[in-house]
């Protein structure tokens, strides 16, 4: 059994290191030819403001980016939800608390997953979940470290008292239909993938801005759709 359990961790670790790219996945993900986006850029972007930062698998977060106006947002987490995965660019988390009680105004309880994330913070999101769920799995629902929207401070995974937010779960049908209301859009749309690059997620909201959220929303277009047509 022993030695059972020990090969099963090799595979594991051997599975990490292949998915992520290295021996040191800190340093073999810093270390590829995309283009970071530093804080000064992200800050300054030419498109607009900071909240239309585009984060995905081609326009990854430097190592060290972190958002400079951190709070927790006033609304209920899980338990299991660190302090620092509570925090949320000042803004953003500000619509969230506005979102969440115009859910409860509904009859909606909407409760906090995961927000901030920090770039090593994401390294232990793959690793476990590629030890939970596998590599390909994980390639479909979880972004790499430095290309996870979570490291902006404006997206946050939400869920509800069930545990089980899928697109048939009335909490999951409120925050389809409305989160563009407070400046948030769903940013993994089902049909989208290609488009993405991540499965659809139901549960993933990003913070764009009110009016923005709202072209996108009728629109039925993803983030990456709404800034090309910008150009």
């Amino acid at each position: 059994m022993k030695l059972k359990n020990k090969i099963v961790g090799i595979v594991v670790v051997l599975a990490t290191i292949i998915f992520v790219g290295g021996v040191k996945p800190l340093v073999g993900l810093s270390n590829h030819k995309d283009a970071y986006i530093s804080k000064t850029s992200a800050n300054t972007n030419t498109k607009s403001s900071k909240y239309l930062m585009l984060v995905n698998k081609k326009n990854p977060l430097a190592l060290d980016y972190e958002p400079e106006n951190l709070v927790k947002p006033n609304v209920e987490f899980l338990s299991s939800t660190s302090e620092k995965s509570r925090q949320m660019d000042e803004t953003a988390a500000k619509a969230l608390e506005e979102l969440f009680q115009g859910a409860k105004e509904e009859n909606i309880i909407l409760l906090g997953s995961s927000a901030y994330r920090s770039y090593r913070s994401q390294v232990r999101v793959l690793q476990d979940e590629i030890s939970s769920n596998g590599v390909d799995y994980a390639n479909q629902y979880v972004a790499k470290p430095g290309k996870s929207e979570h490291q902006s401070g404006l997206a946050i995974d939400v869920t509800n008292e069930a545990r089980c937010f899928d697109k048939t779960s009335p909490e999951a049908k409120w925050l389809e239909n409305n989160a563009y209301r407070f400046g948030f859009i769903l940013r993994y749309l089902e049909g989208k993938e290609d488009i993405t690059g991540y499965n659809y997620e139901p549960w993933h909201i990003r913070y764009v801005g009110k009016d923005v959220a709202k072209d996108i929303y009728e629109r039925n277009i993803t983030l990456e759709e709404y800034l090309n047509d910008m150009v």
